[in-house]
Formats: C-alpha cells, sequence, structure tokens
C-alpha cells in the first residue's frame, strides 16, 4: 500500500460533511440552520496575469472561499498549489469554521490560494503573482473581515507581500494577515505553535487516562514544520520518539531517538536517510509500529480501512488534518483507541494566529513566554469544553469536537438572526 494513496479531495469534503452532519442531528439543529450552515458565505475566483521574468505573459486562477462570519472575521490559509481542488479547499474552509469555534476564537472559516507549481516560479515571479492576487481581492479581505495565513506553498515573505499591498490601498494594516515576518508584526512563538499545541492537546488527553508524556512511545509521521516541534517538545518532557519518518524515508530506534541530534542531522542533509542514531524501516510500516502514541503529522487519509486493523498505539493525536478516514475510525474506536481530533489537535496555529492578529490591532506586542502561556490555557480550555460535550452527548472526541464547534456557530448565527 502506497502511503497518501488514498483520493483526499473528495474524502475530505465526505468526511467534513459527514462529520458536520452527524453532530447536527446530535444537537437536534433545525434542518433548515443545517443546510444555511454548511452553504459557503462567498466563493471568489479570480484572473492573475502577470509578465514572466522572460517578458511573456501567463494567468493563473486564484481563489477564496469565505464560509462563514458569524463568529468574527473570517480566517484561513492561502496555498500556491499545481492541484487546488474546489472540493477540497471548500471542506478546508468548513473545518476552519468549526476549528475556530472549538478553540473558541472570535472568528470564522476561510481557505484560498492560486492555483499555479510555485516551484516552477522565480522569487520575482511568485511577488509579482502574489501582488496582482491581493489587489483583486483586497477589498473582500481585511482586519474585520478576512484574515488571510500562511499555507501549502506559501509563508512568512508572501505575507509581507500581501501586507504591502494591501496597505497600498487602506494604509498601514498589519492585522490583515497573520504568520508575518517578525520585523513586520508577526507573533513570537508563531513558529512553534501547532507543534506545541499538538503537545499541549496531548498532555491534555494523556492526563485524562491518568499518564504524561514521559516514558511514553511515539510514532510521529511527517517530519516538517509540526512533526519536528512536536517530536522535540516531546524529547524535551521526557517522552520517547521510537520512529520518525518524512518523505525521504523513515527510521527507528527502540530505546527512543536522539532528536537534538536528528534535528542538527536534518538541517544539514535534508534527509532523515543514513542517520546514525537510528535504523532505516519501511515508511509503510510506521504507522502500524508498536507504541503508546502515535501522531500524523503529514498527509489526509492516510489510516484507512487497509491499515486501521493493524494500528497497535492506544492514542492517535491528528496533527495533520483528516489523516484518519471513516471507516478507519469506526474499527479504530471499536478497537477502543483514543482518537484526539484534528480540529482540535492541530488548532495551535490558527490560536497563535489570533494572539497576533490581536497584538497587531492593539499596536502592543507580548513576550514568547505570554504566547505559549496564552496557547496553553487556550488549548486546555477547549479540551474542557470538548469533554464537557463527550458527556451531556455520550459521544468520542471527534463528536464531542464537532458538536462543540457546530453549536457555538449555529447560537451565534440564531442570535444574530438568520433568517430576517
Amino acid at each position: 500500500m502506497v502511503i497518501g494513496h488514498i483520493p483526499a479531495p473528495m474524502n475530505a469534503l465526505a468526511a467534513t460533511n459527514r462529520n458536520f452532519r452527524h453532530a447536527a442531528r446530535i444537537l437536534g439543529l433545525d434542518s433548515k440552520l443545517e443546510k444555511s450552515l454548511l452553504i459557503p458565505f462567498r466563493e471568489i475566483k479570480v484572473e492573475c496575469t502577470i509578465p514572466k521574468d522572460d517578458g511573456t505573459l501567463v494567468s493563473y486562477v486564484g481563489f477564496r472561499i469565505q464560509h462563514d462570519n458569524a463568529r468574527g472575521p473570517m480566517k484561513g490559509g492561502i496555498r500556491y498549489h499545481p492541484e487546488v481542488d474546489p472540493d477540497e479547499v471548500n471542506a478546508l474552509a468548513q473545518l476552519m469554521t468549526w476549528k475556530t469555534a472549538v478553540a473558541n476564537i472570535p472568528y470564522g472559516g476561510a481557505k484560498g490560494g492560486i492555483g499555479c507549481n510555485p516551484r516552477d516560479l522565480s522569487i520575482s515571479e511568485i511577488e509579482r503573482l502574489t501582488r496582482v492576487f491581493t489587489q483583486r481581492i483586497h477589498d473582500l479581505i481585511g482586519i474585520h473581515r478576512d484574515v488571510p495565513a500562511p499555507d501549502m506553498g506559501t509563508n512568512a515573505q508572501t505575507m509581507a507581500w500581501i501586507l504591502d499591498e494591501y496597505s497600498k490601498f487602506h494604509g498601514h494594516s498589519p492585522a490583515v494577515v497573520t504568520g508575518k515576518p517578525i520585523d513586520l508584526g508577526g507573533s513570537l512563538g508563531r513558529e512553534s505553535a501547532t507543534g506545541l499545541g499538538v503537545v499541549f492537546a496531548t498532555e491534555s488527553v494523556l492526563a485524562e487516562y491518568g499518564k504524561s508524556i514521559s516514558g511514553m512511545k511515539f510514532v510521529i509521521q511527517g517530519f516538517g514544520n509540526v512533526g519536528s516541534w512536536a517530536a522535540k517538545l516531546i524529547h524535551d518532557r521526557g517522552g520517547k520518539v521510537i520512529a520518525v519518518s518524512d518523505i525521504t524515508g523513515a527510521i527507528k530506534n527502540p530505546d527512543g531517538i536522539d532528536i537534538p541530534a536528528l534535528l542538527r542531522y536534518k538541517e544539514s542533509n535534508a534527509s532523515l536517510k543514513e542517520f546514525q542514531g537510528a535504523d532505516a524501516m519501511d515508511p509503510n510500516d510506521l504507522l502500524v509500529h508498536e507504541c503508546d502514541v502515535l501522531i500524523p503529522c503529514a498527509l489526509g487519509g492516510v489510516i484507512n480501512k487497509e491499515n486501521a486493523a493493524d494500528v497497535k498505539a492506544k492514542f492517535i493525536i491528528e496533527a495533520a488534518n483528516h489523516p484518519t478516514d471513516p471507516e478507519a475510525d469506526e474499527i479504530l474506536s471499536n478497537k477502543g483507541v483514543v482518537i484526539l481530533p484534528d480540529i482540535y489537535a492541530n488548532a495551535g496555529g490558527v490560536t497563535v494566529s489570533y494572539f497576533e492578529w490581536v497584538q497587531n490591532i492593539q499596536g502592543f506586542m507580548w513576550e514568547e513566554e505570554k504566547v505559549n502561556c496564552e496557547l496553553k490555557r487556550y488549548m486546555h480550555k477547549a479540551f474542557l469544553d470538548i469533554k464537557a460535550m463527550c458527556q451531556i452527548h455520550n459521544c468520542n472526541l471527534r463528536m464531542g469536537a464537532f458538536t462543540l464547534g457546530v453549536n457555538r456557530v449555529a447560537r451565534a448565527t440564531i442570535l444574530r438572526g438568520w433568517e430576517a
């Protein structure tokens, strides 16, 4: 079986809709309200034509899906990727609506991007493309309307260009995007935020079972920003990371991998291969490796009906977006595996984005310690709120999180008067 070979996009929308409908049924939502909550508020599509470095003109399609603004401005990433599937983007925008509600931050969901391959473009071409895209959508985004952030194929520099271009129309507006460079009003702690949030979430769920990170065995799939930060922070807390994989391969060490050494090795070699402190293993065996806690930080749909029965972990922490298929969900639940759902587990990133926005609006920046301390408070409080929903509705953590998020959005929608 090839990891990630499952057709994720359709999957994403189908799984999200299915979870939403299930939550709506548990909550007993009015069918008209349920329908209106699923429909995106606005879908934007723009043509972005730029001169390439050789002088030829080329055109790309840019888009933004704004799903819901009942609880506040819309929030979500901008990705530059050749296969931007409208269904997947729709699912991700919707997922942001529930995720921000679970974390109890005052946003709704959005997602967007440009259908291009950033690897085929020079830096100056990407800059021109970003600026043209911003010119096309500047009156549809804004500090109190829609606040973009980086995603696949974009980074802090992309956000800096959007900020600069937007400010030409609206005056200096650092709060219009998050994930900016520190020098332009980015927040300290943003780099580690998703990984640290994953660790706080893991601590919360383990504490429920009288356990802690120290001495537990962890397997981490994906060693990019989220996976490497999670591994480092787990290692610092005395957890044993016994297997890790990324696009370059997979490695294992039953006594625990020396994570600081691995991070230094990856920094200089851009690969996990040949690392001396661990043995190579088949990446396909990683997800079914013997461990206490499995943390998928890479692609969607990696745990599916083919491999779910062989998963040996007792806890799965979903740091990636929808890594577990609905079919796998059922198999794992029957085995008694505890799954901490993505809309809670990976909410650290958007929570610290919220802190960045707050700091920009106040014009007052926080120390990193305050950022991390507030993140811990939000992640812990969200876990208690999810647990309360699980008890009220007698459901698992995924439905606890979905009912919590959907209920908050539904209540805000009703209070604002949605039928008028």
